[in-house]
């Protein structure tokens, strides 16, 4: 197989969107995995995979990731929660990677969030920290690293990223240490792209795309695929969906 196609998914958990109340929206994991199943996709990238709890509390083994394991027939999987934290607001939390070929040396780096005090229904808090979570597989002869993120919404608190540089910086460094092919996706919650997309830039990766926008509640782009130089995007799409309030976005790749 010289020629494998990636998904990139934040699935919100299984909550479908509904134009008038999408806070209120139903969860149906069904609907998640007709869109997952419809891009015959070799590598799946997903955020949000599961809904947080309160106190902090974190279900093992994960059940969204676990059906949906079951449902993949063929697929490999690596999942993590973030650090558990009684903080944690009842929105998506998890990352997972779905393979069709193997997967290995898996690992995870917590992404440390700044103190910024914000009000969430009349009480202050902070945000907790984020996640990225990598692993190797084989396509045909070759090695090809993967990572997968979601970093924090700091336009959500009134601030941004280029601020509070800790989460996107640890990201790149992994980026300047991957040897050989290697794609990163995920959720970046940047609202104003361009510096992000620019600084993995000097550290040798492309986005597939940054003009179509993957998120139904402001214009942003806020979902991306990049890659580095050995390997070579040869045709792209960003997906509109009812399944989540992210779009899928989805890329083919050969070996350059």
């Amino acid at each position: 197989m010289s020629r494998f196609r990636v998904l990139q998914f934040n699935m919100q958990f299984g909550q479908i969107w509904d134009d008038t109340y999408p806070d209120r929206a139903p969860i149906r994991l069904d609907a998640t995995l007709a869109e997952i199943r419809q891009h015959h996709a070799d590598i799946i990238l997903l955020q949000e995979v599961e809904r947080a709890l309160p106190d902090g509390v974190q279900v093992q083994p994960p059940p969204n990731c676990t059906r949906l394991g079951a449902e993949l027939a063929g697929y490999q999987s690596w999942f993590s929660y973030p650090t558990a934290d009684p903080r944690e607001l009842p929105f998506g939390i998890g990352l997972a990677i779905f393979s069709r070929t193997p997967l290995y040396d898996p690992m995870r780096l917590d992404l440390p969030s700044p103190p910024i005090a914000f009000d969430f229904f009349g009480k202050t808090t902070t945000p907790t920290d984020r996640l990225l979570i990598g692993a190797k597989t084989r396509v045909g002869d070759r090695e090809v690293q993967l990572f997968n993120t979601h970093l924090l919404a700091f336009f959500m608190l009134g601030s941004s990223s280029a601020a509070n540089p800790v989460q996107r910086n640890l990201v790149a460094e992994q980026l300047a240490a991957a040897r050989g092919p290697a794609i990163l996706t995920g959720d970046f919650n940047v609202s104003k792209h361009g510096p992000l997309v620019a600084q993995f830039a000097e550290r040798g990766f492309s986005a597939v795309q940054t003009s179509e926008v993957t998120w139904r509640r402001r214009p942003f782009v806020l979902d991306h695929i990049f890659h580095n130089a050995p390997l070579r995007c040869v045709g792209h799409r960003v997906v509109p969906t009812p399944a989540s309030d992210h779009h899928a976005v989805v890329a083919d790749f050969e070996f350059a």
